[in-house]
């Protein structure tokens, strides 16, 4: 219910309309392409992960030693709810409070995404943590459709016209999340048994030593610390894509409102379907195969993405039609869907296959630190890149960033990365 309550804020703030109303109307140069907007837009998220990167280790070790994590969560929850409500009052022209509210938000919301990520382990079995990372995934998307769905069809676009209706998006994210994660709190139990600090030790010092613990003990799991390379930049992709994808169909394909909701609708469809039919399909050909198809799928569907009017022209001559571009857009779209869900479920799966029981919760963390630096690496790219470049040809970046994921992974062994922390456990049990 957390992954459906949370996904109202990626979607209207992070993805399909605050994105927009900053960059076009906020920031509004559109005698420079919305460059400069662009470029704020991705300094201002790439700060808040870069915050999270820098508390991560504190906030965790506090949560561990102390066995707080839903009172931790309750107040990145709350924090979340506050800073996105207060975007209402971010104005055309008022740059500076938009990029400080969506800092705070965006630091809030990342911060609890780790914390709700960490109960993960105790949920169920490693070998059930496919379907569970599908299902929670899929959930999410449900909850984005529902959310985006409202606000779309009640508020309308992210214009300059339309701004007295639109700025409401803020106060309804912060409404939705507010509701739909309260069961989170009435029935999820609190993992874990609370333990003493050291004697002369803070939680800073112990967070920080945790950390470079983790990062000793992967080294001894060779598998899964080559495949966190592959995942650190295959989420730089996939962070790139969920916050310039709308910007992109705003700037580039100059898409119509109609193309938006059907893009938006799509997307949510899809990305359902694919988290959990390749989680079912994981179960079949391995983790590793899936995460590749789906690395497979985002490298096709951003070249796409890049060539959309030239794949437009061809596709008209070739068959004798007449599609657009935004219609041929949204064709894309379909494979940017299915690789959404299914390729940061798979991501999450087989972390937790390649990480012994005991070390999951540590491996989870270090894994959702990689994933926020990987966010910074990727968005702060692509800003600088498309003020030099224009943001259709900085979308290569992104084709890039996948290509090498996918390389990566050929010097991974799912079999023998699984038997190494099945070895572990087994050795520990035995003590």
């Amino acid at each position: 219910m957390f992954d459906f309550a949370n996904q109202a804020y990626t979607l209207l703030i992070i993805t399909v309309i605050f994105p927009v109303l900053f960059t076009t109307v906020i920031v509004g140069d559109a005698e420079s392409e919305y460059r400069l907007g662009n470029l704020l837009w991705s300094v201002a998220l790439s700060i808040s992960y870069f915050l999270v990167v820098l508390s991560g280790p504190i906030l965790g070790a506090i949560m561990d030693y102390s066995a707080l994590k839903k009172k931790f969560l309750f107040y990145s929850y709350l924090l979340t709810v506050g800073s996105t409500a207060l975007l209402y009052f971010v104005e055309p022209g008022l740059v500076t409070l938009g990029i400080i509210l969506l800092v705070i938000s965006n630091f809030a919301y990342a911060t609890g995404e780790s914390f709700i990520a960490s109960f993960l382990p105790s949920l169920g079995p490693p070998k059930d943590l496919g379907k569970i990372s599908g299902f929670g995934w899929a959930l999410g998307y449900a909850g984005g459709l529902v959310s985006a769905g409202f606000v779309i069809a009640y508020l309308g676009e992210p214009t300059a016209e339309n701004y007295e209706m639109i700025r409401w998006v803020g106060p309804f994210a912060a409404l939705f999340f507010l509701v739909t994660a309260i069961p989170t709190f009435v029935w999820v139990r609190e993992p874990g048994m609370r333990q003493t600090l050291p004697a002369g030790e803070s939680y800073a010092a112990a967070g920080f030593a945790r950390m470079a613990e983790t990062a000793r003990d992967i080294r001894r799991f060779g598998d899964l610390g080559i495949y966190l390379i592959s995942v650190f930049f295959a989420m730089a992709g996939v962070y790139i894509v969920i916050s310039f994808a709308f910007i992109y169909g705003d700037q580039v394909v100059r898409w119509d409102e109609g193309t938006r909701v059907l893009m938006f609708v799509i997307v949510q469809i899809t990305a359902a379907l694919g988290a959990v039919g390749f989680g079912w399909i994981q179960d079949r050909i391995g983790a590793k195969v899936t995460y590749n198809i789906t690395m497979l799928f985002w490298f096709f569907g951003v070249l796409g993405i890049w060539g959309v009017e030239g794949l437009t022209v061809w596709f008209n001559g070739v068959f004798d039609a007449q599609v657009e571009v935004q219609t041929m857009f949204l064709y894309i779209g379909v494979i940017a869907g299915l690789s959404l869900g299914s390729s940061q479920s798979a991501s999450r799966a087989l972390v937790g296959l390649f990480s012994p029981e005991e070390k999951s919760a540590e491996f989870f963390g270090f894994w959702g630190l990689s994933n926020k630096l990987a966010a910074v690496f990727g968005i702060i790219g692509i800003g600088i890149l498309q003020t030099q470049f224009g943001l259709q040809r900085s979308v290569l970046f992104c084709a890039f960033l996948f290509l090498i994921a996918m390389v990566i992974t050929v010097f991974v062994n799912e079999k023998r990365g699984t038997e190494t922390a099945d070895a572990y456990t087994e050795s520990k049990q035995s003590m």
